[in-house]
C-alpha cells in the first residue's frame, strides 16, 4: 500500500523514524519520504544514510502549524512520531513538554485535515495508560486528540489512530544503552531504581512491523497495542553483566514500579486479537464501525471485565537470553 505513495514522519531522525524508512525503502517503491524535524544536524546525518531521490528533508517544528501545513502538502499517510519523551525532563520542563506533545499533537490533526491525507498515525507510549508521569499524562491527551480527530473528518477521507507500545531495546536514551555505557566505563554497579521494577520490551523492527501492519488494519480511532514480553530491571542488568553489582537507587520524578498498556478501567473497550489487543473509541463517531472485524478481516473478541495488561502481571516474560539476542539482531 505504500508503493508511489507520499509518506511524511514527523520527528523522523528519531530511532524510529530512521529504521521505519529503512524498512519502507526495503520493501516498496515510494515516491517521497518526508523527514520532518527540528534537528538539522540530525537531518544532515540521515541524509548521508538515506540520500534516495524519493527522500525529501523538512527542517520544522510540530509546534509550527504553517510549516506542517506547508509539508503535508501531497502526503497520504503521516506517522507522528515527533515527541518531548525523557520523563525527568518533562517533570522540569513542563511547559515545552505540553507544547510539543500536545499543542503539537492538535497542530499534526489540523495539517493533516486541511491536506484531507488518507491515514495517520500518531506513536503512543505504555506510559500514557493510568499516568503518572507529565510526560506520559501528555501523551494520554496526545491519544485522546487523534482519536477524537475522527470526529472532525466531515467528508474527507481521513482517519486517525493510535499505536501504543512499551520500551524499544536499544533506542536513544533507553536502559540497555546507558547501562552499556557504565559497563564499558567500568563501573562497579548498575543502578536499579527498584527491585520489583517491570517493563515492556519490543524491537524497533517489531514496532516498525506493527505500525505497517496497522495501517493496512485501521479504521480510525483505535488503540492498538501488541502483545509483548516483559522483563524485570534486575533480570535485564543481570542479562548485560552476570557477574556485575547492582545497587538500589529509588524510584525517579515520574516512574512506575509496573507499566500499562490497556487500564482496567477501560476493559469494557478493549478487544483481544491473536497478536494485538485494540482499545475503541469512547465516542461515537459520524461513521461508525464494528472494530471487532479490522479491514485485514481479523476477528477480535471482547476481554473479561477489569482485564489489565501490565508489564508485571503479563503473561510474556523475555528470558535472558532472548535479550541479548535482540540486542545482537541491533
Amino acid at each position: 500500500m505504500f508503493n508511489d505513495k507520499v509518506i511524511l514522519i514527523t520527528g523522523g531522525t528519531g530511532s524510529f523514524g530512521k529504521k521505519y524508512t529503512e524498512v519502507i525503502l526495503r520493501k516498496y517503491k515510494p515516491k517521497k519520504i518526508i523527514i520532518y524535524s527540528r534537528d538539522e544536524l540530525k537531518q544532515y546525518e540521515m541524509s548521508q544514510e538515506f540520500y534516495q531521490s524519493s527522500m525529501r528533508y523538512f527542517i520544522g517544528d510540530v509546534r509550527d502549524l504553517d510549516r506542517l501545513k506547508m509539508a503535508m502538502d501531497g502526503v497520504d499517510y503521516v506517522i507522528h512520531a515527533a515527541a518531548l519523551k525523557q520523563v525527568s525532563a518533562a517533570e522540569y520542563n513542563p511547559m515545552e513538554c505540553i507544547k510539543t506533545n500536545i499543542y503539537g499533537a492538535e497542530n499534526v490533526i489540523q495539517a493533516a485535515l486541511h491536506h484531507n491525507v488518507k491515514k495517520v498515525i500518531a506513536l503512543s507510549t505504555d506510559k500514557a495508560a493510568k499516568p503518572v508521569s507529565l510526560y506520559g499524562a501528555t501523551k494520554l491527551a496526545s491519544d485522546k486528540l487523534f482519536v477524537a480527530a475522527n470526529n472532525l473528518t466531515g467528508n474527507k477521507e481521513t482517519a486517525f489512530s493510535v499505536v501504543r507500545y512499551g520500551n524499544v531495546v536499544g533506542s536513544r536514551g533507553s536502559v540497555v544503552p546507558y547501562f552499556q555505557k557504565l559497563i564499558e566505563m567500568g563501573a562497579d554497579h548498575l543502578p536499579i531504581t527498584d527491585e520489583r521494577m517491570t517493563r515492556f520490551w519490543i524491537t524497533l523492527e517489531q514496532g516498525v512491523e506493527f505500525v505497517l501492519k496497522n495501517f493496512e488494519r485501521m479504521q480510525g480511532g483505535e488503540i492498538f497495542v501488541p502483545k509483548i514480553p516483559s522483563m524485570g530491571m534486575v533480570d535485564l542488568a543481570k542479562a548485560l553483566a552476570p557477574q556485575m553489582l547492582t545497587k538500589i537507587v529509588g524510584i525517579r520524578p515520574g516512574e512506575k514500579l509496573h507499566e500499562v498498556m490497556c487500564p482496567s478501567d477501560d476493559s469494557h473497550l478493549t478487544l483481544e486479537f491473536h497478536d494485538h489487543y485494540v482499545i475503541k473509541p469512547t465516542i461515537q463517531f459520524v461513521h461508525e464501525s464494528d472494530f471487532t472485524c479490522n479491514r485485514l478481516g481479523e476477528v477480535g473478541k471482547p476481554v473479561e471485565m477489569n482485564f489489565e495488561y501490565n508489564s508485571g502481571s503479563n503473561k510474556r516474560w523475555l528470558k535472558e537470553h532472548q535479550l541479548l539476542e535482540m540486542i545482537n539482531e541491533i
